[in-house]
């Protein structure tokens, strides 16, 4: 009668707990690749929404830098500053240099270019340094605008008001008349000064 070697079932066992072992490292390595992947597509969308935040804070800061030149060119009494309508009436535009000015009554008020790029790509909304851009609340005295970082912009929004030709010119006594509109450029920041947002409008009086 011939007798198996007991080795034999002892080599049998070690192998298959050495399988076992293989499956479980296999499995802990995917969970883990999963919960990594899950971790990172969370960051990803928690930034996003952020983004999205403080973009928005951006264009809100911008609407209100229009708003703001809108009371500043405003010739009928609405808003409650200094208002510097009384300088530029629609057939007069004087008081607007090339390349922007920066003193204290032409100060963002802006000659058109006839050639190149338009006045309100050639100035430096960041500068603070004799600013060629007039921030929010400069010639309206509507107060401070809410800044600080978190969920404020960095910094109060800026513009500049740009004198163009009004294609509805009008004739006056067989005369052709100049007349002007006006383009505002106004940017806003979110949280940090590099999220900015730029919107414009035509003001007609």
């Amino acid at each position: 009668m011939a007798v198996r070697p007991a080795f034999r079932h002892a080599n049998t066992k070690r192998l298959q707990q050495g399988a076992s072992l293989m499956v479980v490292m296999i499995l802990l390595i995917v969970v883990t690749l999963l919960g990594v992947g899950s971790i990172q597509i969370a960051t990803m969308g928690e930034r996003s929404a952020r983004n999205d935040r403080d973009q928005q804070i951006a264009w809100q800061a911008a609407e209100a830098g229009l708003m703001d030149a809108e009371m500043d060119l405003d010739s009928h009494g609405i808003g409650t500053g200094s208002r510097r309508s009384t300088f530029w009436p629609i057939t007069d535009t004087s008081a607007f240099v090339l390349n922007c000015g920066s003193s204290s009554t032409n100060r963002g008020l802006c000659a058109e270019n006839a050639t190149g790029k338009p006045a309100w790509l050639t100035v430096d909304f960041l500068s603070t340094s004799s600013p060629k851009t007039v921030g929010w609340g400069d010639f309206t005295n509507r107060g401070n605008y809410p800044i600080g970082g978190g969920l404020k912009s960095y910094q109060a929004p800026r513009y500049v008001i740009e004198a163009i030709k009004d294609p509805a010119e009008v004739q006056t006594k067989g005369l052709v008349e100049s007349r002007y509109v006006y383009r505002v450029t106004a940017m806003g920041f979110g949280p940090r000064q590099d999220i900015q947002a730029v919107m414009q409008m035509i003001y007609r009086d």
